[in-house]
């Protein structure tokens, strides 16, 4: 099974080396876990895989590899409660739907509070009450066209103004290596090499023009190494609808990864407020305050934010607008600063330019960032590659 397992992953595109299951296959020995699925899980990420960005790959290669485990078990029979819950959700119609009334942002509140302070029971398949299914603005797995996700999952219909729970979303892999040719040209307009330090490269033309004016007689020249020296700080909008365009945004991180030496990379969902994120190697967010960032890239890097600004207006024009948690600042004074603090910005957008008129946040971002947003398209970066390399 084990011998299974290595070329499984190997399949997977994870480079889990033959010492890294030799060591595994050690430690098993040494019975330091329970014999549980979810111990080896834990035991086998840690010794097979070394580059945390290769984690989320991981997971889905073992979860494909725990379900050939597991088919011998028995399917239950109980029918899931979710799924009951689901089944009481209405199939409207668009005229049903457009008669739904919308509260406007601070009587959403208001009505908020109220059914958090009056509400006792669960309810499911309303039109007040915080429950599933139905057409309450309050709760999951329903229709409203301007509401509050409580709990559960979305069910696709992305008219949530703010949501009421933790959400975990997937950092972008930067291994992804697929399509990222045209992307690496595009990017390498930016690129900028100088001749810096000391003199530690031969300069193979002007030794020959030396050594011709020299008689003959060898006379090597020396020049300082090449160093791309552009600086590129990075902000992904990560999770939500974005999660339609994971395959190319990770395609773009990965080219500008392998392009970019001096690359920073930082995570945000929807709009930048006063702080954004990184992954730690649990995936769990490590927030960092946007002010100090803005404290340690200096007007030297060039700022990339990353995503397809679809949103409700309220999180851009709002305070307490972000379908997070509670802003003080709206979305737009935040991205007015970061403009200006790098005044070499721009915003790339995954969403298809033919899109960008009937979304009201992508024109108001649009507007903010003085027109500076481009698709992620070959033309796009060239483009935005050019306007940041002016």
């Amino acid at each position: 099974m084990f011998i299974n397992f290595f070329y499984h992953l190997r399949n997977h595109k994870l480079p889990v080396s033959v010492k890294e299951y030799l060591t595994l296959l050690e430690v098993l020995r040494e019975q330091v876990m329970a014999p549980t699925l979810h111990d080896f899980y834990l035991l086998s990420r840690m010794t097979l895989v070394k580059d945390e960005t290769l984690f989320d790959r991981f997971d889905q290669a073992f979860s494909l590899f725990a379900k050939g485990i597991e088919a011998h078990l028995a399917d239950s029979k109980e029918i899931p409660l979710e799924w009951l819950m689901n089944e009481l959700q209405n199939s409207l119609t668009p005229e049903e739907k457009a008669a739904i009334e919308k509260h406007g942002w601070e009587k959403l509140m208001e009505l908020f509070k109220q059914r958090l302070e009056e509400q006792q029971e669960r309810h499911a398949g309303g039109n007040k009450w915080i429950g599933t299914g139905g057409t309450s603005a309050f709760g999951n797995s329903g229709y409203h066209p301007e509401g509050i996700r409580v709990g559960g999952q979305s069910a696709g219909h992305r008219t949530a103004v703010k949501v009421w729970d933790e959400r975990l979303f997937k950092e972008y892999d930067d291994q992804q290596e697929l399509g990222t040719r045209n992307f690496k040209v595009a990017l390498r307009r930016l690129r900028r090499f100088a001749r810096e330090g000391a003199a530690e490269e031969l300069d193979l033309d002007d030794t020959i023009r030396s050594t011709a004016r020299n008689a003959g007689y060898l006379d090597v020249k020396m020049v300082p190494e090449r160093h791309n020296n552009v600086k590129v700080l990075m902000l992904l909008d990560v999770g939500g609808s974005m999660d339609d365009h994971i395959s190319r945004v990770e395609e773009l991180f990965s080219a500008a990864s392998s392009e970019f030496h001096h690359l920073e990379v930082y995570y945000f969902h929807n709009c930048v407020y006063e702080r954004v994120w990184r992954y730690n190697s649990n995936g769990r967010r490590n927030y960092i305050d946007t002010w100090e960032l803005l404290r340690k890239y200096n007007a030297d890097w060039r700022l990339i934010l990353v995503g397809d600004a679809t949103m409700s207006p309220y999180e851009i024009m709002h305070p307490g607008g972000s379908v997070e948690h509670y802003n003080k600042e709206t979305g737009a004074a935040w991205l007015q600063r970061l403009l200006e603090h790098w005044p070499k910005s721009i915003w790339l957008n995954p969403e298809p330019t033919s899109y960008w008129p009937y979304r009201q946040s992508i024109e108001l971002i649009r507007n903010i960032l003085q027109n500076r947003m481009y698709g992620v398209t070959v033309a796009g970066l060239e483009e935005g590659m050019r306007l940041l390399s002016k």
